[in-house]
C-alpha cells in the first residue's frame, strides 16, 4: 500500500472515531418496535455519509428493516461487495454497563458502547479505508458494493430476499465481510468455517392447569421432570449428543488445520479464568479449539415452566418449555439433523404427556478453500495492515447470510474481522480496540487493492 493511504489514515483517525462515536449514537435495536424510528435513522445517517464519499447510495425497502445498498465504480471492471449490518442487539440488562450504551465511551484506549464491535466499528474500517482510497488516490481500485441490513440482530429475511432479486446486479468478484474476530489481541485472522445453526424449542403438556402436588402427586406426569429426562437423553454427561445418527455426516478436519489448531497454542486454564468456571467441558476426544470450530453441539438455551416467584408454591405445572440450539458442522445437513432430532424428542417422550414442537429455524454450515486467490490477498492485507502474520481459524457462531451469498452469488467470502470474542458482542459493555480499528482499515484498503 502506499504511504499516502497510510499517512491519511493514521492522521484522520480522531475525525474518524469522531464520525463512529455517531454512528453508534443511533440505538438501532432492530429486535424492538420502538426503535424502528431510531434503526431507520441510522440508516439514513449512513447513506448521507457515504453519498458525501461519491457513492451512489439508496435505501432499499424490501419489507423490514430498510437495506443501504451504495457503489461505486473504479479503476479495474472487478467488483467487491462489502457486507456489513447497522442494526443493534437491547442494551440490556442496562444497569450493568459502566457507561450508557449509546454514548460511545473511550477508556484506555477502547471504544464502549453497544454496537462498538458487532458491526457497526468493524463496518465502519471499511468505510473509511475506502474514503482513504478516494482521497488519496481520486478513484478507488476496483468497484465497491456497500450492502448493509438492518435486521441481522432480529432473525429478518429482507436482505436474503433482495439478494435473491437482485442476483444480477450483485454478481461480484468477492465478498467481504467482517463480522467476525481476530484469534486473539495481536494475530488478525481469516475465517474460513462457520458453524451453522437449528434452532427450536419444544413444549411438554401435561394437565389442563397447574394442580396441587400434593393432590395429583404420583398420580399425573410432571412435565417439567418430563421435559429434563428428554433433555438428559439427548446429551451425555460428558458432551457427547446421543441424538441416533447426528454425527453421521460431520465432516473430520484436514490435518494441515488440526496441526494450525495446535500452532495456537490454545490457553484453557485463562478461558476457564475469563468465564470463572472450575475448568472447561466438551465432548472428550478433542482439544477445546476443535470442540469450538469443528465439532457439532447440541445447547439448551432456556427451561422454564411452573412456578418461578419468590418462595415455594407446590404445584404440578401443567406445561414445561425448553429452548434448543444446535450448532452444525461441514457437511452436516440441517434439514436431516433436525428430522433426527424431532424423531428422537417424540420417541423419548412418554405417552402420559403431549409433545409440541412449534417452529425451528436453520442456517447450513459453511467452509471455505483456503487457496483461492481471494483468501491469499485477504492474507496478505492482513499481515500488511496489522503487520503480524494471520492465522486462519474457524467460527462456532453462524452467520446465516454468508450463506445466502454463497448459494446465491456463488461467489467467494472474505471473512475478516477485526474484533475479539472478549469484545462482549451481545453483553452489557460491548467495546472494540481503537488499535485494531486503526489496523483493520489498513487492511481494508489494501485488500481493495489486491482483490
Amino acid at each position: 500500500m502506499t504511504d499516502r493511504v497510510e499517512s491519511y489514515i493514521e492522521e484522520n483517525q480522531p475525525r474518524f472515531i469522531e464520525e463512529l462515536k455517531e454512528f453508534m449514537r443511533f440505538p438501532s435495536v432492530s429486535a424492538q418496535r420502538a426503535h424502528d424510528g431510531d434503526t431507520r435513522a441510522c440508516a439514513e445517517w449512513l447513506v448521507a455519509h457515504l453519498a458525501r464519499l461519491g457513492f451512489d447510495a439508496q435505501l432499499v425497502d424490501v419489507g423490514g428493516q430498510p437495506i443501504v445498498r451504495a457503489a461505486a465504480k473504479g479503476k479495474a471492471s472487478r467488483r467487491a461487495v462489502i457486507y456489513g449490518h447497522y442494526d443493534v442487539q437491547p442494551e440490556d440488562p442496562l444497569d450493568e454497563w459502566k457507561t450508557p450504551p449509546f454514548e460511545p465511551t473511550i477508556r484506555d484506549g477502547i471504544l464502549y458502547g453497544r454496537g462498538a464491535t458487532d458491526d457497526k466499528g468493524q463496518l465502519f474500517a471499511h468505510v473509511k479505508a475506502v474514503e482513504s482510497l478516494l482521497a488519496t488516490e481520486g478513484q478507488l481500485p476496483c468497484e465497491v458494493v456497500f450492502l448493509i441490513e438492518g435486521e441481522e440482530e432480529s432473525g429478518g429475511d429482507a436482505l436474503p430476499r433482495y439478494i435473491e432479486q437482485a442476483q444480477a446486479e450483485l454478481a461480484c468478484d468477492a465478498v467481504i465481510v467482517s463480522d467476525s474476530t481476530m484469534y486473539d489481541a495481536n494475530t488478525p485472522a481469516i475465517t474460513n468455517g462457520l458453524r451453522g445453526i437449528l434452532a427450536f424449542e419444544f413444549t411438554v403438556k401435561g394437565p389442563n392447569s397447574d394442580v396441587h402436588s400434593g393432590a395429583y402427586g404420583g398420580a399425573v406426569a410432571n412435565p417439567a421432570m418430563v421435559v429434563v429426562q428428554m433433555l438428559a437423553a439427548c446429551v451425555s454427561p460428558e458432551g457427547k449428543v446421543l441424538v441416533p445418527h447426528f454425527y453421521d455426516d460431520v465432516a473430520p478436519l484436514e490435518d494441515w488445520e488440526r496441526e494450525g489448531f495446535g500452532k495456537l497454542a490454545f490457553d484453557d486454564g485463562a478461558l476457564a479464568r475469563e468465564l470463572e468456571v472450575p475448568r472447561l467441558h466438551g465432548e472428550p476426544g478433542y482439544s477445546t479449539l476443535e470442540r469450538l470450530w469443528a465439532r457439532p453441539t447440541f445447547e439448551i438455551n432456556g427451561i422454564f415452566g411452573g412456578y418461578q416467584g419468590q418462595r415455594s408454591k407446590t404445584i404440578i405445572p401443567a406445561g414445561a418449555t425448553a429452548k434448543i440450539s444446535i450448532r452444525l458442522v461441514p457437511h452436516q445437513d440441517p434439514a436431516k439433523v433436525r428430522d433426527a432430532v424431532f424423531a428422537h424428542l417424540r420417541a423419548v417422550c412418554p405417552d402420559t404427556v403431549r409433545l409440541e414442537i412449534p417452529y425451528s429455524a436453520m442456517s447450513p454450515p459453511v467452509l471455505f478453500d483456503v487457496n483461492t486467490p481471494v483468501i491469499r490477498a485477504a492474507e496478505e492485507a492482513l499481515r500488511q495492515g496489522f503487520g503480524r502474520e494471520p492465522a486462519f481459524i474457524r467460527c462456532g457462531g453462524s452467520i446465516p447470510v454468508v450463506s445466502t451469498f454463497v448459494e446465491q452469488l456463488q461467489c467467494p467470502v472474505v471473512l475478516m474481522g477485526f474484533g475479539l470474542d472478549s469484545d462482549r458482542p451481545h453483553g452489557p459493555n460491548e467495546h472494540f480496540s481503537l488499535d485494531s480499528f486503526r489496523r483493520g482499515t489498513k487492511a481494508a484498503a489494501h485488500l481493495l487493492r489486491t482483490i
